[in-house]
C-alpha cells in the first residue's frame, strides 16, 4: 500500500506540475504549480515543492532533460543520516522525496540583518569533512545552499557532491566572513541589489584569478 504522500505526488503533483528547461545553462522555468502545493525554490536542474499536509518533507522534481537525479540519489546513499544534511526518503523516476530542512540561508541572514554565529561555519566545516570521509567532494557550497537553524549550521544542497574537482566557494565565503563580517554590521540588513553586486564582483574575481 502506497503512503498517502506518495499517492499525492504521483496522482496530483507530477501530472499537473509544469516545468521546462529552455536553455541548458540557465535555471529551469516553473510554469504551473498545482494547489495546494507550494514552490520553495528552483535551480538549474529541479524545483523544490512542499505540501501543507506533509510539512516535514519536500519533493525535488527534476525538469525534463536535466541530469543529476541518479547522482543525487548516490550522494544521499553515501551521506546516510547526519544532522547537518537532509535525507532521501524515496526516489521516483524524476523526483526525490527529502526530509525538509528549515532555517534561514546565510544569504538571507545577511539580507535581513540576522547575525551569523561562528558556530554555523564550524558545523558546516565538520559536515563537509564528513562528506569527504564518505568519498564525496563538496561542491557549490555557498550562501544560498547553507542555513542557520537554532544557532547551528546546515547544508541544504548536495546535488553536485559527486563532482571530482575542488570547489573554493565555501573557503572563499569563510575568508570573507573573517575579513569583512565585522560585529558592528551583523544586524544591518543589506539590500539585494548590493548582494547581487557582490555576487557579480565575486564571479569576475574568480574568472580573473583562475
Amino acid at each position: 500500500m502506497k503512503k498517502p504522500w506518495l499517492e499525492e505526488i504521483e496522482q496530483h503533483l507530477l501530472p499537473e506540475l509544469k516545468l521546462s528547461s529552455e536553455q541548458p545553462y540557465n535555471p529551469i522555468i516553473v510554469h504551473q504549480v498545482p494547489k495546494p502545493w507550494q514552490l520553495l525554490g528552483s535551480g538549474n536542474y529541479a524545483a523544490v515543492l512542499t505540501h501543507p499536509n506533509y510539512p516535514d518533507t519536500v519533493v525535488k522534481v527534476y525538469a525534463p532533460g536535466r541530469p543529476g537525479l541518479e547522482e543525487e540519489i548516490e550522494v544521499y546513499k553515501r551521506l546516510g543520516k547526519h544532522p547537518a544534511y537532509s535525507e532521501c526518503l524515496h526516489a521516483g523516476d524524476s523526483y526525490l522525496v527529502l526530509r525538509r530542512l528549515t532555517g534561514v540561508t546565510i544569504y538571507n541572514c545577511i539580507r535581513l540583518g540576522i547575525p551569523i554565529p561562528r558556530q554555523v561555519l564550524h558545523d558546516i566545516d565538520e559536515a563537509l569533512k564528513y562528506a569527504v570521509s564518505r568519498g564525496l567532494t563538496p561542491h557549490d557550497v555557498h550562501g544560498k545552499n547553507v542555513m542557520l537553524k537554532d544557532g547551528r549550521g546546515l547544508v541544504v544542497d548536495v546535488s553536485d557532491f559527486l563532482k571530482e574537482e575542488y570547489c573554493s566557494m565555501w573557503d572563499d565565503l569563510k575568508r570573507a566572513y573573517d575579513r569583512f563580517y565585522f560585529p558592528w554590521m551583523r544586524r544591518i540588513p543589506f539590500p539585494e541589489v548590493i548582494l547581487h553586486m557582490v555576487r557579480r564582483g565575486y564571479r569576475k574575481w574568480k574568472k580573473w584569478f583562475r
